[in-house]
Protein backbone atom coordinates (compact mmCIF):
# COMPACT_ATOMS: atom_id res chain seq x y z
CA UNK A 1 0.00 0.00 0.00
CA UNK A 2 0.97 3.77 -0.55
CA UNK A 3 -0.11 6.85 0.54
CA UNK A 4 -0.53 9.68 -1.24
CA UNK A 5 -0.67 13.38 -0.81
CA UNK A 6 -2.45 15.40 -4.12
CA UNK A 7 -3.61 18.93 -3.39
CA UNK A 8 -6.50 19.08 -6.53
CA UNK A 9 -6.15 22.64 -8.19
CA UNK A 10 -9.76 22.76 -9.80
CA UNK A 11 -13.08 21.68 -9.22
CA UNK A 12 -13.06 19.10 -12.44
CA UNK A 13 -10.12 17.49 -10.10
CA UNK A 14 -12.18 17.94 -7.13
CA UNK A 15 -14.73 16.08 -8.75
CA UNK A 16 -12.81 13.17 -10.20
CA UNK A 17 -11.13 12.49 -6.87
CA UNK A 18 -14.30 12.09 -5.51
CA UNK A 19 -15.42 9.99 -7.36
CA UNK A 20 -12.19 7.93 -7.24
CA UNK A 21 -12.56 7.57 -3.99
CA UNK A 22 -16.24 6.55 -3.69
CA UNK A 23 -15.85 3.65 -6.53
CA UNK A 24 -12.38 1.94 -5.45
CA UNK A 25 -13.31 2.67 -1.88
CA UNK A 26 -9.79 4.69 -1.10
CA UNK A 27 -8.90 4.74 2.68
CA UNK A 28 -9.13 8.83 2.98
CA UNK A 29 -7.15 9.48 6.32
CA UNK A 30 -7.58 13.55 5.19
CA UNK A 31 -10.42 14.64 5.05
CA UNK A 32 -12.19 11.55 6.21
CA UNK A 33 -14.90 12.31 3.53
CA UNK A 34 -15.54 12.27 -0.45
CA UNK A 35 -17.38 15.25 -0.06
CA UNK A 36 -14.72 17.22 2.19
CA UNK A 37 -12.17 17.25 -1.02
CA UNK A 38 -11.95 20.83 -1.71
CA UNK A 39 -9.19 22.76 -4.15
CA UNK A 40 -6.00 24.15 -3.10
CA UNK A 41 -6.57 21.51 0.25
CA UNK A 42 -4.17 18.81 0.96
CA UNK A 43 -5.58 15.42 0.54
CA UNK A 44 -3.92 12.02 2.18
CA UNK A 45 -5.43 8.57 0.96
CA UNK A 46 -3.82 5.08 1.25
CA UNK A 47 -4.12 2.92 -1.61
CA UNK A 48 -4.05 -0.54 -1.68
CA UNK A 49 -1.27 -2.25 -3.34
CA UNK A 50 -3.17 -3.76 -5.82
CA UNK A 51 -4.60 -0.54 -7.32
CA UNK A 52 -1.61 2.05 -6.82
CA UNK A 53 -1.17 1.30 -10.58
CA UNK A 54 -4.38 1.65 -11.44
CA UNK A 55 -4.82 5.43 -9.20
CA UNK A 56 -1.74 6.59 -10.31
CA UNK A 57 -2.42 6.06 -14.18
CA UNK A 58 -5.70 7.92 -13.48
CA UNK A 59 -4.71 10.84 -11.62
CA UNK A 60 -1.98 11.59 -14.78
CA UNK A 61 -4.71 11.08 -17.17
CA UNK A 62 -6.44 14.10 -15.55
CA UNK A 63 -3.03 15.81 -15.35
CA UNK A 64 -3.45 15.83 -11.55
CA UNK A 65 0.07 16.04 -9.80
CA UNK A 66 0.09 14.10 -6.44
CA UNK A 67 3.20 12.91 -4.25
CA UNK A 68 3.84 9.68 -2.74
CA UNK A 69 3.75 10.24 0.85
CA UNK A 70 4.42 7.02 2.27
CA UNK A 71 5.57 4.61 -0.70
CA UNK A 72 5.25 1.63 2.06
CA UNK A 73 2.49 1.25 4.17
CA UNK A 74 3.84 -2.04 6.01
CA UNK A 75 7.36 -1.15 6.24
CA UNK A 76 6.05 1.48 8.70
CA UNK A 77 3.51 -0.22 9.87
CA UNK A 78 6.21 -3.04 11.05
CA UNK A 79 8.38 -0.31 12.14
CA UNK A 80 6.05 1.09 14.93
CA UNK A 81 5.41 -2.56 16.12
CA UNK A 82 7.59 -2.61 19.39
CA UNK A 83 10.68 -5.14 19.21
CA UNK A 84 10.20 -8.97 20.72
CA UNK A 85 7.49 -8.80 23.31
CA UNK A 86 7.97 -12.46 24.74
CA UNK A 87 9.77 -11.02 27.58
CA UNK A 88 7.11 -9.77 29.77
CA UNK A 89 8.24 -6.57 31.50
CA UNK A 90 7.52 -5.34 34.86
CA UNK A 91 5.78 -2.55 35.10
CA UNK A 92 6.09 0.44 35.31
CA UNK A 93 9.71 0.42 36.37
CA UNK A 94 10.76 -1.79 33.56
CA UNK A 95 7.76 0.15 31.54
CA UNK A 96 9.35 1.32 28.46
CA UNK A 97 7.25 4.98 27.64
CA UNK A 98 8.82 5.16 24.39
CA UNK A 99 7.18 2.17 22.53
CA UNK A 100 3.62 1.41 21.85
CA UNK A 101 1.57 -1.04 24.06
CA UNK A 102 -0.92 -3.78 23.51
CA UNK A 103 -4.29 -3.33 25.77
CA UNK A 104 -3.24 -6.37 27.91
CA UNK A 105 -0.28 -4.24 28.92
CA UNK A 106 -1.65 -0.89 29.85
CA UNK A 107 -4.20 -2.76 31.55
CA UNK A 108 -1.36 -3.91 33.76
CA UNK A 109 0.20 -0.50 33.58
CA UNK A 110 -3.08 1.06 35.33
CA UNK A 111 -2.86 -1.59 38.35
CA UNK A 112 1.07 -1.50 38.34
CA UNK A 113 0.51 2.71 38.60
CA UNK A 114 -1.92 2.67 41.18
CA UNK A 115 -0.29 0.02 43.65
CA UNK A 116 3.12 2.19 43.10
CA UNK A 117 1.25 5.72 43.86
CA UNK A 118 -1.55 4.37 46.25
CA UNK A 119 -1.16 8.01 47.73
CA UNK A 120 -2.07 9.67 44.61
CA UNK A 121 -3.72 7.29 42.29
CA UNK A 122 -6.96 5.44 42.34
CA UNK A 123 -8.36 3.41 39.34
CA UNK A 124 -12.26 3.08 38.80
CA UNK A 125 -14.30 1.46 36.61
CA UNK A 126 -15.87 3.46 34.45
CA UNK A 127 -18.39 0.85 31.85
CA UNK A 128 -18.13 -2.02 29.97
CA UNK A 129 -17.48 -1.84 25.79
CA UNK A 130 -19.85 -3.25 23.16
CA UNK A 131 -17.25 -6.36 23.27
CA UNK A 132 -17.64 -6.08 27.62
CA UNK A 133 -14.34 -5.49 28.04
CA UNK A 134 -13.70 -3.27 31.28
CA UNK A 135 -12.98 0.47 30.76
CA UNK A 136 -11.11 2.05 33.89
CA UNK A 137 -10.32 5.99 34.68
CA UNK A 138 -7.30 7.07 36.41
CA UNK A 139 -8.06 9.34 39.32
CA UNK A 140 -4.85 11.34 40.63
CA UNK A 141 -5.68 13.51 43.42
CA UNK A 142 -3.82 14.74 46.64
CA UNK A 143 -5.75 14.34 49.46
CA UNK A 144 -7.34 18.19 50.63
CA UNK A 145 -10.58 19.48 52.19
CA UNK A 146 -11.33 21.60 49.79
CA UNK A 147 -13.40 21.01 46.26
CA UNK A 148 -10.81 20.98 43.78
CA UNK A 149 -12.01 21.29 40.32
CA UNK A 150 -11.66 18.53 37.49
CA UNK A 151 -9.38 17.77 34.83
CA UNK A 152 -10.73 15.42 32.30
CA UNK A 153 -8.46 13.72 29.69
CA UNK A 154 -9.26 10.85 27.13
CA UNK A 155 -7.41 9.18 24.80
CA UNK A 156 -7.86 6.51 22.32
CA UNK A 157 -10.92 6.83 20.79
CA UNK A 158 -9.70 6.10 17.46
CA UNK A 159 -8.54 3.12 17.86
CA UNK A 160 -5.72 3.60 14.83
CA UNK A 161 -4.43 6.53 16.40
CA UNK A 162 -1.59 5.25 18.96
CA UNK A 163 0.12 8.07 19.91
CA UNK A 164 -3.19 8.94 21.65
CA UNK A 165 -2.75 6.50 24.44
CA UNK A 166 1.35 6.64 24.50
CA UNK A 167 0.63 10.26 25.26
CA UNK A 168 -2.27 9.62 28.40
CA UNK A 169 0.41 7.22 29.66
CA UNK A 170 3.45 9.78 29.35
CA UNK A 171 1.31 12.13 30.96
CA UNK A 172 0.19 10.27 33.99
CA UNK A 173 3.88 9.07 34.83
CA UNK A 174 5.39 12.66 33.94
CA UNK A 175 2.74 13.77 36.64
CA UNK A 176 3.54 11.30 39.35
CA UNK A 177 7.27 11.59 38.99
CA UNK A 178 7.70 15.38 38.84
CA UNK A 179 4.94 16.43 41.42
CA UNK A 180 6.93 16.40 44.44
CA UNK A 181 10.06 18.12 43.02
CA UNK A 182 8.25 20.45 40.27
CA UNK A 183 6.34 23.73 41.56
CA UNK A 184 4.18 23.97 38.71
CA UNK A 185 2.65 20.51 38.76
CA UNK A 186 2.17 20.59 42.98
CA UNK A 187 0.47 23.64 42.56
CA UNK A 188 -1.41 22.10 39.80
CA UNK A 189 -2.37 18.69 41.83
CA UNK A 190 -2.96 21.60 44.90
CA UNK A 191 -6.00 22.69 42.88
CA UNK A 192 -7.04 19.98 40.50
CA UNK A 193 -7.83 16.55 40.12
CA UNK A 194 -6.90 15.41 36.78
CA UNK A 195 -9.16 12.08 35.75
CA UNK A 196 -7.64 10.41 32.97
CA UNK A 197 -8.55 7.34 30.44
CA UNK A 198 -6.14 5.89 28.59
CA UNK A 199 -7.77 3.68 25.94
CA UNK A 200 -11.60 4.76 25.47
CA UNK A 201 -11.83 2.73 22.39
CA UNK A 202 -10.41 -0.70 24.05
CA UNK A 203 -12.38 -2.62 21.53
CA UNK A 204 -10.88 -0.67 18.37
CA UNK A 205 -7.51 -0.28 19.84
CA UNK A 206 -7.00 -4.23 20.21
CA UNK A 207 -8.56 -4.73 16.63
CA UNK A 208 -6.34 -2.08 14.99
CA UNK A 209 -2.83 -4.14 16.71
CA UNK A 210 -4.40 -7.60 15.93
CA UNK A 211 -6.56 -7.25 12.48
CA UNK A 212 -6.14 -4.04 10.37
CA UNK A 213 -4.17 -1.06 11.84
CA UNK A 214 -6.40 1.33 10.51
CA UNK A 215 -9.07 0.55 12.21
CA UNK A 216 -10.68 4.02 13.65
CA UNK A 217 -13.80 3.00 15.11
CA UNK A 218 -15.34 0.77 17.72
CA UNK A 219 -15.91 -2.87 17.09
CA UNK A 220 -20.03 -2.84 16.92
CA UNK A 221 -22.04 -5.11 14.75
CA UNK A 222 -24.23 -3.54 12.47
CA UNK A 223 -26.85 -4.91 9.92
CA UNK A 224 -26.77 -8.77 11.78
CA UNK A 225 -23.09 -8.67 11.63
CA UNK A 226 -22.55 -8.25 7.95
CA UNK A 227 -20.66 -4.53 8.88
CA UNK A 228 -18.97 -3.25 12.37
CA UNK A 229 -18.02 -0.24 13.95
CA UNK A 230 -19.33 3.40 14.93
CA UNK A 231 -17.18 5.99 14.95
CA UNK A 232 -17.41 7.28 18.76
CA UNK A 233 -16.35 10.92 18.09
CA UNK A 234 -19.65 11.50 15.88
CA UNK A 235 -21.82 9.29 18.61
CA UNK A 236 -22.03 11.94 21.26
CA UNK A 237 -25.36 13.89 21.92
CA UNK A 238 -24.40 17.28 20.51
CA UNK A 239 -26.11 17.90 17.15
CA UNK A 240 -25.71 14.30 16.49
CA UNK A 241 -26.15 13.45 12.54
CA UNK A 242 -26.21 16.59 11.28
CA UNK A 243 -22.64 17.39 9.18
CA UNK A 244 -19.63 15.17 8.73
CA UNK A 245 -21.27 11.88 9.12
CA UNK A 246 -22.36 9.02 6.94
CA UNK A 247 -25.12 6.63 7.86
CA UNK A 248 -24.15 3.73 5.91
CA UNK A 249 -22.16 1.49 8.58
CA UNK A 250 -19.38 0.95 6.78
CA UNK A 251 -18.54 4.18 6.75
CA UNK A 252 -15.02 5.72 8.97
CA UNK A 253 -17.58 8.01 10.43
CA UNK A 254 -20.68 6.28 10.66
CA UNK A 255 -22.42 7.67 13.50
CA UNK A 256 -24.22 4.76 14.99
CA UNK A 257 -28.00 4.79 15.56
CA UNK A 258 -28.69 7.22 17.59
CA UNK A 259 -27.18 9.63 19.78
CA UNK A 260 -25.11 7.35 23.01
CA UNK A 261 -25.90 4.35 21.05
CA UNK A 262 -22.80 3.03 21.67
CA UNK A 263 -21.74 1.49 25.38
CA UNK A 264 -18.21 3.17 25.14
CA UNK A 265 -20.14 6.58 24.90
CA UNK A 266 -22.59 5.95 27.30
CA UNK A 267 -20.18 5.34 29.56
CA UNK A 268 -18.41 8.63 29.29
CA UNK A 269 -21.11 10.78 29.05
CA UNK A 270 -22.78 9.19 32.11
CA UNK A 271 -19.82 9.96 33.83
CA UNK A 272 -19.43 13.03 32.77
CA UNK A 273 -22.90 14.10 33.22
CA UNK A 274 -22.77 13.66 36.84
CA UNK A 275 -19.63 15.32 37.78
CA UNK A 276 -20.36 18.34 35.06
CA UNK A 277 -20.92 20.70 37.52
CA UNK A 278 -17.27 20.05 38.93
CA UNK A 279 -15.31 19.54 35.21
CA UNK A 280 -13.16 22.93 34.06
CA UNK A 281 -12.00 21.67 30.99
CA UNK A 282 -12.38 18.19 28.60
CA UNK A 283 -9.13 17.35 27.06
CA UNK A 284 -9.28 14.56 24.16
CA UNK A 285 -6.40 13.65 22.43
CA UNK A 286 -5.93 12.40 18.84
CA UNK A 287 -3.71 12.41 16.07
CA UNK A 288 -3.08 13.72 13.22
CA UNK A 289 -2.32 17.04 11.83
CA UNK A 290 -1.05 19.15 14.48
CA UNK A 291 -3.94 21.10 15.77
CA UNK A 292 -5.72 22.57 19.45
CA UNK A 293 -9.30 22.82 18.04
CA UNK A 294 -12.06 24.50 20.21
CA UNK A 295 -15.74 24.42 19.74
CA UNK A 296 -18.00 23.51 17.31
CA UNK A 297 -17.47 21.27 14.58
CA UNK A 298 -20.86 21.46 13.85
CA UNK A 299 -21.90 25.22 13.29
CA UNK A 300 -19.13 28.11 12.34
CA UNK A 301 -21.22 30.22 15.00
CA UNK A 302 -18.62 30.86 18.14
CA UNK A 303 -19.34 29.74 21.54
CA UNK A 304 -20.10 32.54 23.87
CA UNK A 305 -16.22 31.94 25.88
CA UNK A 306 -14.70 31.71 22.22
CA UNK A 307 -12.12 34.30 23.29
CA UNK A 308 -10.90 32.77 26.15
CA UNK A 309 -11.26 29.75 24.59
CA UNK A 310 -8.33 30.33 21.60
CA UNK A 311 -6.74 32.77 23.93
CA UNK A 312 -5.65 29.82 26.16
CA UNK A 313 -5.21 27.41 23.07
CA UNK A 314 -2.70 30.01 21.73
CA UNK A 315 -0.79 30.09 25.25
CA UNK A 316 -0.54 26.34 25.08
CA UNK A 317 0.37 26.34 21.15
CA UNK A 318 3.12 27.82 21.83
CA UNK A 319 4.58 26.55 25.09
CA UNK A 320 4.33 23.44 22.80
CA UNK A 321 6.40 25.29 19.99
CA UNK A 322 9.05 26.43 22.39
CA UNK A 323 10.12 22.90 22.93
CA UNK A 324 11.11 21.75 19.43
CA UNK A 325 9.46 24.37 17.26
CA UNK A 326 6.67 21.77 16.20
CA UNK A 327 4.02 24.06 14.90
CA UNK A 328 0.23 23.48 16.25
CA UNK A 329 -2.45 25.82 14.52
CA UNK A 330 -5.30 26.67 16.77
CA UNK A 331 -8.90 27.30 15.77
CA UNK A 332 -12.57 26.44 15.72
CA UNK A 333 -12.72 22.63 14.00
CA UNK A 334 -15.42 23.32 11.80
CA UNK A 335 -13.44 26.55 10.42
CA UNK A 336 -9.70 25.37 10.51
CA UNK A 337 -10.17 21.18 9.99
CA UNK A 338 -13.87 20.49 8.32
CA UNK A 339 -17.15 19.91 9.99
CA UNK A 340 -18.29 17.31 12.36
CA UNK A 341 -21.42 16.63 14.29
CA UNK A 342 -21.37 14.50 17.40
CA UNK A 343 -18.05 14.84 19.22
CA UNK A 344 -17.32 14.54 22.75
CA UNK A 345 -15.42 18.12 22.60
CA UNK A 346 -18.67 19.66 21.57
CA UNK A 347 -21.08 17.85 23.35
CA UNK A 348 -18.92 18.58 26.84
CA UNK A 349 -18.99 22.06 25.97
CA UNK A 350 -22.55 22.21 25.42
CA UNK A 351 -23.40 20.64 28.52
CA UNK A 352 -21.51 23.46 30.10
CA UNK A 353 -17.68 22.15 30.61
CA UNK A 354 -16.24 25.82 29.38
CA UNK A 355 -12.83 24.20 28.37
CA UNK A 356 -13.58 21.61 25.73
CA UNK A 357 -10.12 21.01 23.32
CA UNK A 358 -9.15 18.11 20.68
CA UNK A 359 -5.70 18.28 20.46
CA UNK A 360 -4.84 16.45 17.09
CA UNK A 361 -0.89 15.19 17.77
CA UNK A 362 2.13 15.12 15.88
CA UNK A 363 2.45 14.94 12.68
CA UNK A 364 1.32 16.79 9.61
CA UNK A 365 1.19 13.70 7.24
CA UNK A 366 4.69 12.39 6.82
CA UNK A 367 3.94 9.28 8.61
CA UNK A 368 0.08 9.95 9.49
CA UNK A 369 -1.41 7.36 11.65
CA UNK A 370 2.23 5.70 11.92
CA UNK A 371 4.10 7.76 13.82
CA UNK A 372 7.29 5.99 14.20
CA UNK A 373 7.78 5.30 17.81
CA UNK A 374 11.62 7.03 18.26
CA UNK A 375 8.96 10.18 18.09
CA UNK A 376 6.89 9.47 20.81
CA UNK A 377 9.21 11.14 23.65
CA UNK A 378 9.50 14.25 21.55
CA UNK A 379 5.70 14.17 20.98
CA UNK A 380 5.05 13.75 24.58
CA UNK A 381 7.56 15.91 25.72
CA UNK A 382 5.86 18.78 23.75
CA UNK A 383 2.92 18.18 24.87
CA UNK A 384 3.47 18.19 28.48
Amino acid sequence: DQVLHIVPETFQQVQHLQHLCRTLLLDLWKPLLPQDICAGEDLHIRVPAPLVKEVKDSLDRHMISYKVLIPDVQELVDQSMPGERSNHRQVPEGYVYTEYHPMEEIYQWMVQIQKNNSELVTQHYLGKTIENREMYYLQISQPSDKTKKIVWMDCGIHAREWISPAFCQWFVKEILQNYKSDPQISRFLQNLDLYVLPVLNIDGYMYSWEKDRFWRKNRSPQMNGTCYGTDLNRNFNSSWGSVGVSYNCSSEVFCGTGPESEPETRAVAQFIEQRKSDILCYLTMHSYGQYILTPYGSTTEPPSNSEELILVAKQAASALMGKYGTNYQVGPTSLVLYSNSGSSRDWAHTIGIPFSYTFELRDKGTHGFLLPSDQIQPTCEETM
